[in-house]
């Protein structure tokens, strides 16, 4: 090892000291060298981590370190009880990297006040991306010119087909038996035809049965928005590619929020189009009921760009989108009724909301200058119990007989889901069946003609070392926000207009079945409604409302 500089005296030993314990993952003795307080620093690619216990609980979590020896260390003194420390590692695996510490002595003892991190350059990011391309399949346009989209990189989620690859489903069992794809699937099919390039096939939670971006094979897709925070899932590498500027559309699926919840989470614009608007043909399916193709964009203009050409007059309402639950083929309407109604509000949705980001939705619904009118929707824990009774028998039937026969393939949060899918009886589904008609109708009955607005999540993401119990409360508060969209078979966009705690919040606008595209343009409307106006436009006026609107 080269070594530039002198060490003053004491420092040396407490560096080798933290070395030698970052290498048997010593959490203890590092957290000791690491000065205590709000004020310690640690950063990385992933971003800053402030203070000693966000620090400590990213350790206690992250699994140990890539073994790597020291090639050399340049050490500057500061002051008689400062000194700067860059230490360059070669890893035993191959690649190098670099350490930055600053080291304060403080009662004698020589600990790290601030730390930065730069690892070796990864050929891309596994926790993101399966396959990446450059592009992976470059865009095909029309033949006359380059097409609507050319330039725009597209990130496809590991549940649709992409010619000449495997669908992986998140899982790298399933992924070794899979048959290569002779076709794309429609959804891809219509964004290279407008001249798209897809970049790459991006990772997903396994078999999309999950909302947290958490897979237990390729770790936990990074939040482009929020570092300290879980990205959100199930379309989450997609989401994660997006809003780290590594693609510019992603295309995902929403069943029960996996748009919509990475979206919030990362400050993304996300539509979960009308159940059924687009073809799900080449789509692996976790429960047909629920299952729609949608986008996540960072701009709001490519979003209604992709919305239009994909939800034209081929592509809405034909053979494969199927019914709905109801039995209705979409047809995509162009009405503009959206812009002129109250918007709509459920008390019961804003109370399912942290305190925090209800005051900030409703500061938001101020500043829109429109409206408000109170609506009374379904019981929400019916809504959620509903959606999870069907989509877990429609689980089980898609994928429970691969499960049993591969008991160790799936993480453990997954194969528990499969696990309690497996237990729903015949007599739970059909009755859960009839009672999504009942409540379908009934939401689709409140709704009306007008648009419902609502936090898209509870509240910011989770943070990346939450544990596993904490994820699961998340999860089980946001869908009893998101089965709003999932019971009633509508469309949704998320718009990342709220920020709490340092972290993007979504709002989000359901509206009437297949009026996606208009859907779109009032969040637009709004959206720059909200950022041109004054912050301190008072609170929304709200006019009576009956329970139901015809």
């Amino acid at each position: 090892m080269r070594l530039t500089g002198t060490w003053p005296a004491g420092l040396e030993s407490a560096f080798h000291e933290y070395e030698a314990a970052l290498m048997r993952d010593d959490t203890g003795v590092l957290d000791a060298l690491f000065e205590p307080g709000p004020s310690t620093l640690r950063g990385d690619g992933a971003g800053l981590l402030r203070g000693h216990e966000q620090i400590s609980a990213f350790r206690s979590s992250r699994g140990g370190v890539a073994r790597r020896v020291l090639v050399s260390v340049d050490v500057q003194v500061l002051g008689p009880d400062a000194a700067l420390v860059v230490g360059e590692s070669r890893f035993q695996d191959g690649g190098r990297g670099l350490q930055t510490q600053l080291w304060c002595r403080t009662d004698g003892a020589w600990r790290i006040r601030t730390a930065h991190v730069t690892g070796r350059a990864p050929a891309f990011d596994r926790s993101v991306w399966r396959v990446l391309g450059d592009p992976l399949v470059p865009g095909s346009g029309t033949g006359v010119g380059p097409g609507p989209l050319a330039g725009v990189r597209v990130a496809v989620k590991d549940l649709v087909a992409v010619r000449g690859q495997v669908v992986g489903a998140g899982n790298p069992t399933w992924q070794a038996e899979a048959s290569v794809e002779d076709e794309h699937a429609p959804a891809v099919a219509v964004l290279l035809d407008a001249g798209a390039d897809v970049t790459g096939i991006a990772r997903t939670d396994e078999f999309a049965y999950a909302l947290a971006g958490r897979n237990a094979h390729s770790g936990t897709t990074p939040n482009g928005a929020a570092p300290q925070r879980i990205g959100g899932g199930s379309t989450s590498g997609a989401a994660s590619a997006v809003a780290l500027g590594q693609a510019d559309l992603a295309l995902g699926t929403d069943t029960a929020g996996s748009i919509r919840v990475p979206a919030s989470y990362q400050g993304l614009w996300g539509l979960r189009t009308t159940h059924g608007a687009v073809p799900r043909s080449g789509v692996l399916p976790l429960a047909q009921t629920f299952d729609t193709v949608g986008w996540l964009t960072r701009e709001p203009e490519l979003l209604r760009r992709v919305a239009g050409i994909a939800l034209g007059a081929d592509a809405a309402g034909t053979g494969d989108a199927g019914a709905d639950a109801l039995g209705a083929t979409p047809v995509l309407r162009g009405d503009t009724v959206l812009r002129g109604d109250p918007l709509l509000l459920s008390d019961a949705v804003l109370d399912a909301a942290e305190p925090d980001t209800r005051r900030a939705f409703l500061a938001w619904v101020g500043r829109t200058g429109r409206p408000v009118q109170t609506v009374e929707l379904p019981d929400l824990d019916d809504l959620a119990e509903t959606l999870r009774v069907v989509q877990a028998a429609e689980a089980h039937r898609n994928h429970g007989a691969w499960v049993a026969a591969h008991p160790a393939a799936l993480g453990a949060d997954v194969a528990e889901r499969f696990a309690a899918a497996a237990a729903v009886t015949a007599e739970q589904e059909s009755s859960a069946r009839a009672r999504l008609v009942e409540l379908r109708t009934a939401l689709r009955r409140v709704l009306g003609n007008g648009v419902l607005a609502l936090p898209t999540v509870p509240g910011p993401a989770p943070s990346r070392t939450a544990d596993t119990a904490a994820v699961l409360v998340t999860r089980r508060a946001t869908l009893r926000m998101t089965s709003v969209a999932g019971i009633g078979g509508l469309p949704a966009v998320t718009i990342p207009a709220l920020d709490l705690q340092d972290a993007p919040v979504g709002v989000c606008l359901v509206g009437p079945a297949s009026t996606d595209l208009a859907l779109v343009d009032l969040a637009i409307d709004l959206a720059r409604a909200t950022a041109v106006a004054p912050a301190s436009t008072p609170a929304p006026a709200s006019t009576s409302a009956p329970a139901t609107r015809s």
